[in-house]
């Protein structure tokens, strides 16, 4: 190939990528973050936004490019994000939850990582409703949430 046919394929390339970063939509994330201590075992209640009809509240507390960052209080139904990878940290509760085909047992201290497209949630504590650390990844579009049966 000659120098002339590369100079042209890498300056065509680089032109294509400048362009493609203009027209695809910015995922949901804020642009800057804060630098901040969160004392989660204070987030209770109505710390954690409203209820949903199941109980289940959630608060995110970061939104950076590529990530969110929540914490979790309460049972939520079985769905799935078929664009968004999730990961679970449990801080209190044990029971079970749906994930991909299954019910599987989890306690506080757990991580769970549920890749997108995977079937979870339908939480079914063994007393106390679960609470949790939950990282997404790219950030959730309001509308990437399936409920399942």
């Amino acid at each position: 190939m000659s120098r002339i046919t590369t100079a042209l394929l890498l300056a065509s390339t680089f032109v294509a990528g400048g362009i493609a970063t203009h027209l695809v939509p910015k995922a949901f994330a804020a642009e800057n973050i804060t630098a901040q201590v969160i004392s989660v075992p204070e987030l209770t209640g109505d710390a954690l936004g409203p209820a949903a009809q199941s109980g289940f509240r959630s608060k995110m507390f970061v939104a950076a490019d590529g990530v969110t960052i929540s914490v979790q209080d309460g049972n939520v139904p079985k769905h799935m994000h078929p664009n968004t990878n999730e990961i679970q940290y449990i801080l209190e509760g044990t029971g079970t939850v749906w994930l991909g085909d299954k019910e599987v047992k989890v306690k506080a201290g757990d991580m769970i990582v549920i890749p997108k497209g995977t079937p979870h949630g339908g939480t079914k504590p063994d007393g106390k409703p679960f609470r949790a650390i939950a990282i997404k990844t790219p950030p959730q579009a309001p509308d990437d949430t399936k409920q399942l049966p």
